[in-house]
């Protein structure tokens, strides 16, 4: 089966069961898509729970963030304005979906519950919890559960029921699905995050600043596409400030910069948060993963045996990666495979960057057109990637299928609702993709 369009421009193009899928749509209103983020701790945060009276002691707050059809960085420069901070203060372990209801912790250096507890942002609600001395990051994170209801399925009830129980088993059998990295990754309803990066490397920060302004997306708001493309039939910065409307901060402030200097591109893209410029780099060194991973499987090296120059990771006692990897050498790969197949270790790709070598064996011959040092980017340095590691497989944790009943929103159609965990990084398009097997990404 081929995958839709968009899916194999990212590198996606394999999926990891045969059944046929049962199509349909995600995210036709927010409830349908939520998320919820569990720490290493076993701290769980769940939407709309009561959080009891703050408590401990500690230089960090930490909070719980719910939002509803926001953007998680964008939400979080709300917050910084709200308390008259900069974003840098505010940490987070993971980036959630944009067109989801999503529940998740953070962290505020130097805050006090009460300053918090008076922000009112649309969409946003943030509650203090507790004090900690420990500022979040990715590697406190276990992973995230998540609820979500696939609508406007076509097909009577026993067919589509045979193929969600076929789809399921095939995937319990496998113990998981290809770690690929999701859609989202590069941007929701633009998909352009990537090849911004991609020219950012090449130092073309011309094209690199015109992409993410002007490229326009098939789901995004048609007069954000009418906005970008009037800016590249004029390059006339000015008034594109005028016509861009306000949710495209990002942009805006890009134009900002050009109006007043319109040939200082890489000035623009300076403009940007931190977070977004090295965000550019990081999707394209996604892009590069999936694009090797979609290669391993076309050329049948298998995903959860370790073949000679291959990287590994060993991995702790909650499933995750650790900072133990080496690659696999004559001498050591009968105990590779052992820890492999005692889920101790698993088999990982390069996200290439300038301290991250690519693959040897036949994984290297794969990713050998990369060159490591072209990560190391003088002019824009924060955006600079030292690049890691990414498992090839994930696991599919808790996987719950209700049976299939009538859509209520959209007549003579079906409806059903699952229920996961995956762990930090992994994606839930992903694996709804196994089940629906589009011919158009949602």
């Amino acid at each position: 089966m081929k995958p839709p369009k968009l899916e194999a421009d990212l590198g996606i193009e394999f999926y990891a069961s045969k059944t046929p899928g049962i199509g349909g749509k995600i995210r036709l209103i927010p409830k349908d898509f939520k998320v919820e983020e569990i720490l290493t701790d076993g701290s769980e945060v769940k939407l709309q729970t009561e959080v009891p009276k703050v408590s401990g002691w500690g230089r960090y707050l930490l909070c719980i963030l719910e939002k509803k059809n926001q953007d998680t960085l964008i939400a979080i420069r709300r917050i910084a304005e709200s308390l008259d901070i900069s974003p840098d203060r505010i940490k987070i372990g993971g980036i959630k979906d944009a067109r989801a209801l999503t529940a998740q912790h953070v962290t505020i250096a130097a805050m006090t519950p009460e300053k918090v507890s008076k922000i009112s942002i649309r969409d946003i609600t943030i509650r203090p919890v507790r004090f900690v001395d420990e500022e979040l990051g990715a590697y406190l994170l276990l992973g995230n559960k998540f609820r979500i209801v696939i609508r406007a399925i076509h097909g009577d009830e026993a067919t589509v029921k045979k193929r969600i129980e076929n789809i399921r088993g095939e995937l319990e059998e496998l113990g998981g699905m290809p770690n690929y990295f999701g859609h989202q990754r590069f941007g929701t309803t633009r998909p352009i995050t990537h090849k911004v990066g991609y020219y950012i490397l090449k130092r073309d920060f011309e094209k690199a600043a015109m992409v993410f302004l002007s490229q326009t997306g098939s789901f995004e708001h048609p007069y954000n596409r009418e906005a970008r493309q009037h800016l590249i039939e004029t390059q006339d910065f000015k008034t594109a400030l005028k016509r861009f409307p306000r949710r495209l901060l990002y942009e805006r402030l890009m134009l900002r910069h050009l109006a007043k200097y319109p040939r200082d591109f890489l000035g623009a893209l300076h403009r940007l948060p931190t977070k977004l410029q090295k965000l550019f780099v990081q999707a394209y060194q996604s892009y590069l993963f999936n694009r090797f991973l979609s290669e391993r499987i076309r050329q049948g090296i298998p995903l959860r045996k370790p073949q000679l120059g291959d990287h590994i990771i060993e991995l702790d006692q909650l499933g995750l990666p650790t900072r133990i990897c080496y690659k696999a050498t004559e001498e050591n790969l009968p105990e590779i495979k052992g820890k492999v197949d005692g889920g101790r270790a698993g088999i990982a790709i390069p996200l290439i960057g300038f301290k991250q070598p690519p693959s040897e064996g036949m994984q290297g011959r794969i990713e050998e057109t990369i060159h490591p040092e072209d990560f190391q980017i003088p002019q824009m340095l924060k955006a600079s990637s030292p690049g890691g590691l990414r498992l090839v497989f994930t696991p599919i944790i808790d996987l719950q299928v209700r049976e299939p009943l009538e859509d209520r929103l959209n007549p003579n159609r079906l409806m059903f609702e699952l229920g996961f965990m995956l762990h930090r990084g992994s994606y839930a398009t992903i694996l709804l993709r196994e089940f629906m097997k589009p011919i158009s990404s949602p």
